[in-house]
């Protein structure tokens, strides 16, 4: 008997280094780390012993007899790893890396951010110095795109917040939540009271189609969609129009995916997770039954990874729909699947997509179609959206990518709603410089860098540091880049010694923000929050208002 890692890898690692015989693969260090969809157990090496589940922040392995249906490929996708990269232990020991000198003090440090990427580096900072932690938040509650991106049916994904809960019970790390760096508190004064400013603020905003009508009612950001079902405050007074049929999403990475799930999941399964409840209410009176999904390139090219397309297919009452001739592939593709040496999660995805393709639909069930290259060139509608003008694409091969260009073929296709989810982007941030064309601040291994040259004490993590790609587990590696490079400006002498300590700094923010929550009201919140979920078997029921989040945690 081996253990699987299934749909719900995050990317991590925190397993790789428990594994007693060396079998999870890739580890951060291989070249493959940086573009796997998971990571994956060695069937074949693996000696049962359990202690990568343990260490598994997101309770993505199993044994493979324990595997339900919806999980029973993953065995066979694990396998398939191996096949394809044959392992190579190492049994070299693992080097624990040097702390600061304990005659340098205490290390006090600014995170700006309270998502993944700004907690990876705070546990980071915590395990490997002695360190005082101030993490700054302009919401209420910790935890980022975990609490707000997170699909509420992928529970088991969001589970990585109870690890970060129990690395920063010490009073090492203080929360300073609804405090908007820039507005309470400035970038300045933050340098005034802290060795170190890291800033880990994500990706904000979203890009553009950049296509006439874009701005008309019915049309807008997955990432809207996403933080009004996840019940954000910033968007829990959105709506959006249900009342048709059909939904189109322009692009097909896993956040389409997760709203695709969303918009066809019956009002029973959504009403067991944590969905916000305005949003549930509007789902419980949604017309939608069609839900398509376009890729501007074709389906071995797709964004979404292989298990959370493969997911789709255990969805109750959704059918997935792909006419098999959206599978016909250029050459360039053809050879790519061809090629003994693919990766067989590419692989998989075509495999699954001509699976979808082959399957009976019932009439009865709605509906999430699949088209490929297509691209909207126009949304039109009387002053609501009516319909999207798509353009098809060919791939052709250049400077040794597959890239897609226009066709003369146009298309109509009608609906109620378009929602854009072809990536996010960073903003500018105050006092820091910033890539307008990345849309990061531009760094080296995450020390932020301008006009060539270092600025002290100022460093970043996450999508604001290295582009909106990756999952939530890709900023542990990140984090611990950044950490090792701002350590080392500690243990050099390069950062300068903070004017003001921690008793100044909460006296400031006392005059500043005296609705500030830490510790104690957060947990307020979530007890609440559970508490009020627990009647209706939920994992909690959120506030979605700054006002009823603030007047819990101040009691």
């Amino acid at each position: 008997m081996a253990y699987v890692i299934t749909q719900r890898c995050c990317n991590d690692a925190s397993c790789v280094p428990e594994c007693p015989v060396d079998c999870i693969r890739p580890t951060p260090g291989q070249p493959e780390f940086a573009t796997t969809e998971q990571l994956y157990i060695d069937p074949d090496t693996c000696i049962d012993c359990g202690a990568c589940v343990d260490a598994c922040p997101v309770e993505a392995i199993f044994s493979e007899d324990d595997l339900t249906a919806s999980l029973a490929r993953f065995r066979d996708i694990n396998a398939a790893y191996f096949q394809r990269h044959p392992l190579e232990s190492n049994f070299d020991p693992l080097v624990n890396p040097a702390r600061p000198p304990k005659e340098l003090g205490t290390l006090r440090v600014a995170i700006v951010g309270a998502g993944p990427a700004a907690c990876y580096a705070a546990d980071e900072l915590l395990r490997r110095a002695d360190v005082e932690v101030e993490m700054f938040d302009r919401l209420p509650t910790p935890w980022g795109l975990v609490r707000a991106g997170v699909a509420p049916d992928h529970p088991g994904t969001k589970s990585v917040s109870a690890m970060f809960e129990s690395a920063f019970r010490r009073d090492a790390l203080q929360y300073r939540l609804n405090v908007e760096v820039g507005k309470h508190i400035s970038h300045e004064e933050l340098q005034a009271h802290h060795h170190a400013v890291v800033y880990a603020v994500g990706a904000s905003t979203d890009r553009r189609l950049d296509v006439p009508g874009e701005d008309l009612p019915g049309s807008h950001s997955a990432t809207e969609f996403v933080a009004w079902y996840n019940g954000h405050p910033d968007y829990a007074e959105r709506s959006f129009d249900l009342s048709g049929q059909r939904v189109v999403l322009v692009g097909n990475g896993n956040v389409a995916l997760d709203v695709a799930r969303v918009l066809t999941l019956s009002p029973e399964e959504l009403a067991k997770t944590d969905i916000a409840d305005h949003a549930l209410d509007a789902l419980r009176d949604s017309n939608i039954r069609e839900v398509v999904v376009l890729g501007r390139r074709g389906p071995l090219q797709a964004a979404y990874t292989s298990a959370e397309f493969l997911a789709l297919g255990h969805l109750k009452g959704v059918d997935v729909i792909i006419d098999p001739a959206e599978l016909e592939l250029d050459p360039a593709s053809q050879a790519l699947l061809d090629d003994a040496d693919i990766e067989p999660s590419l692989r998989l995805k075509y495999e699954l997509a001509r699976e979808y393709a082959a399957k009976a639909a019932n009439p009865d069930n709605k509906r999430i179609v699949f088209r490929y290259l297509a691209s909207p060139t126009e949304i039109r509608g009387a002053g609501h959206v009516e319909e999207l003008e798509l353009v098809h694409n060919e791939l052709i091969s250049e400077d040794g990518r597959v890239v897609a260009r226009s066709s003369d073929r146009r298309e109509t296709l009608p609906a109620s709603m378009v929602l854009r989810s072809i990536g996010y982007r960073g903003v500018p941030i105050a006092d820091l410089p910033f890539d307008e064309r990345a849309g990061i601040v531009p760094n080296e291994h995450g020390r932020v860098v301008a006009d060539g040259a270092h600025v002290t004490g100022v460093y970043v993590s996450g999508w604001i540091k290295r582009g909106a790609r990756g999952v939530i587990g890709s900023n542990r590696v990140d984090a611990t880049e950044t950490v090792e490079q701002l350590l080392e400006d500690f243990t050099s002498g390069k950062l300068a010694a903070p004017q003001r300590d921690r008793a100044a700094l909460e006296a400031l923010l006392a005059q500043r923000q005296p609705d500030a929550v830490g510790r104690d009201g957060w947990k307020a919140i979530d007890a609440a929050e559970k508490s009020a979920g627990k009647s209706g078997g939920r994992p909690r029921v959120k506030f979605t208002t700054i006002e009823d989040l603030l007047r819990t945690a101040h009691g």
